[in-house]
C-alpha cells in the first residue's frame, strides 16, 4: 500500500529488451515464442530504487544511454517493468519526448483539447485555459495550424504548456526543453520553481549541472541503466562531472599525439608556496599534478575570511607538477550557496599561457579579483591544474569548494545576486564628452 508522503516509490526495477541477430530471428520469435528463443537481452535498467516526496524536486542526470528516458516512460505507465515493483501516486502530467502524445494531422488547438482530456480535465476546463495555454505556449496562429508543420521549438513550447497549466500533483520533464531558445527556457524555469512552491512534485532529467544545482532538493545518477549515487544534489553533480572528465581525458589519452615541451621552460621555484587547502568536498583528477595549497588574502598577503564590496583580493594556488605537464592551465570556480557556479576562470582564459613543467616542479598563480558587492552568503573557491588547451585538456587535480569566505552581510542589502556599479543621471544627453562630468556635477 503506497504511503501518502511518497509521490514515487520504485524497488528493484528493471527493464529489458530482446535482441535479435536478424529480422528473421524475429519473426520466427514472433510466431513461434516457445520454440525459437535465441535471443540475447538487452537490460536498459537493472535493480533500480529509489523513493521521491510529495513536493521534491527529483533530478536525474547519466550519460546518453544511461536510461534516463526509460526510467521515466515506466514512471509515465508508457512501459511496463520487466521486474521489479513501482508506485506512482498522484496527478501526472509527462513532457517526453517531442511530439509525445500529439497527433500531427490535428491543429494544435486539437491536441490541447485531446491532451487536456487524457489528463482528466473536462471541456469547460480546457475552454478556461486555453488563453492562458496560448500565452504561455506564443506561438500565435500556429495554434490552429497542424502539428505537423511546427518547427521542434514551437512543438515543445505547446507540450509544455498543457503539461503545466493542467495542474499536475507530479511534473515529469524530460531534456525536450533543450531544443527551446534561452527565452522560453527562462519562462519554462520560472514555471518550475511556481510549481515547486505550489508543493508540486517534478521530475526533471536534464545535463545542465546548473539547474540541477538551483532547483533539485535530491538527484539520480544513472549509469549504464543502474543507479550510481542518490543524494544531494551538489554531492552528485560533483562526482558525475568527475566521471565524465575522466572519461574524456582517458578518451584524449588515447587519441591526443605526443606532447612537445619547451627547451627554455622555466624550472625557477616560486618564492612562495601555498601549503594546505582548508578544504576537500571532492577531489579528482589524472594525479599528473597535485594542489598544495589554495588560500584567498589582501594584496599584502593577509588572510581573508569575509569579503567586501570592490575589495580588492589575491586567489593564490600553489601546484607541483608529478610527470611533463607539456600546457599546463591553473583556474578556479567560485560558487554561490546553491552551488551553482558563479564566476570561472584559468590562467589560458586570461590571456597567459603557462611554461611546460617537468617532475617535481611546483609553482604559485595569484590570481587577483575585485570582488563586486554580492548578496550576503556563503561562497565557495575550486582550485584546478589541468594539462591542455582551453577546448581539449585532461584534468590533473581539481578540488571542490577548496575554501569558504563570507560576504559582509552588515551592508545595504542587495536585491539579486550582484549589485553592479551604477551611475544615475537623469534628462543627460548621451555622447557628449561632459557625460560623466555632468553626473558628478
Amino acid at each position: 500500500m503506497d504511503t501518502p508522503g511518497f509521490a514515487v516509490r520504485a524497488s528493484g526495477l528493471s527493464k529489458s529488451y530482446p535482441v535479435f541477430s536478424s529480422p528473421a530471428q524475429r519473426l520466427r520469435q514472433l510466431f513461434l515464442p516457445q520454440r525459437h528463443r535465441g535471443e540475447t537481452t538487452f537490460w536498459a535498467l537493472r535493480d533500480v530504487s529509489f523513493h521521491i516526496s510529495k513536493g521534491e524536486t527529483f533530478c536525474i542526470i547519466g550519460q546518453n544511454g544511461s536510461g534516463k528516458s526509460t526510467l521515466l516512460q515506466l514512471i509515465a505507465g508508457i512501459l511496463p517493468p520487466t521486474e521489479g515493483n513501482l508506485a506512482v501516486n498522484g496527478k501526472l502530467a509527462a513532457l517526453l519526448e517531442l511530439g509525445a502524445g500529439f497527433n500531427p494531422e490535428f491543429s494544435g488547438r486539437e491536441n490541447v483539447v485531446l491532451n487536456g482530456s487524457l489528463l482528466g480535465l473536462s471541456h469547460d476546463d480546457i475552454r478556461q485555459r486555453m488563453p492562458s495555454i496560448e500565452r504561455f505556449a506564443e506561438i500565435g496562429e500556429f495554434i490552429d495550424q497542424p502539428v505537423k508543420t511546427y518547427s521542434s521549438g514551437m512543438l515543445v513550447r505547446l507540450a509544455f504548456s498543457v503539461a503545466v497549466h493542467v495542474d499536475p500533483e507530479l511534473l515529469i520533464v524530460d531534456e525536450a526543453l533543450a531544443v527551446g531558445d534561452v527565452y522560453f527556457r527562462h519562462r519554462c524555469m520560472r514555471k518550475v520553481h511556481e510549481l515547486k512552491r505550489s508543493g508540486a512534485t517534478i521530475i526533471y532529467v536534464t545535463h545542465s549541472a546548473s539547474d540541477v544545482r538551483a532547483i533539485g532538493d535530491r538527484c539520480l545518477w544513472l549509469d549504464a541503466g543502474q543507479v550510481r549515487e542518490c543524494g544531494d544534489p551538489e554531492s552528485v553533480v560533483s562526482h558525475y562531472l568527475a566521471e565524465m572528465l575522466n572519461r574524456d581525458t582517458r578518451y584524449l589519452d588515447a587519441v591526443a599525439p605526443a606532447p612537445s615541451f619547451s627547451q627554455s621552460a622555466s624550472t625557477a621555484e616560486p618564492p612562495e608556496l601555498i601549503h594546505g587547502v582548508p578544504n576537500v568536498d571532492h577531489r579528482w583528477g589524472n594525479g599528473n599534478a597535485t594542489i598544495l595549497g589554495v588560500a584567498l588574502t589582501t594584496p599584502s598577503g593577509r588572510a581573508v575570511s569575509t569579503m567586501q564590496p570592490n575589495q580588492p583580493v589575491v586567489l593564490r594556488v600553489s601546484a607541483r607538477a608529478n610527470r611533463a605537464l607539456a600546457r599546463p592551465i591553473v583556474g578556479f570556480v567560485m560558487r554561490n550557496h546553491l552551488g551553482i557556479d558563479f564566476a570561472v576562470s584559468n590562467t589560458l582564459r586570461e590571456g597567459f599561457p603557462l611554461h611546460s613543467m617537468q617532475p617535481g616542479t611546483t609553482i604559485t598563480v595569484d590570481f587577483h579579483l575585485t570582488i563586486p558587492q554580492l548578496y550576503p552568503s556563503s561562497f565557495a573557491f575550486s582550485a584546478a591544474i589541468a594539462d591542455g588547451t582551453l577546448d581539449a585538456y585532461a584534468m590533473c587535480d581539481f578540488i571542490d569548494n577548496a575554501l569558504s569566505v563570507s560576504m559582509d552581510a552588515s551592508l545595504q542589502p542587495i536585491y539579486g545576486y550582484i549589485h553592479l556599479p551604477c551611475e544615475v543621471g537623469v534628462n543627460q544627453r548621451l555622447g557628449q564628452d561632459t557625460y560623466h562630468e555632468a553626473l558628478h556635477g
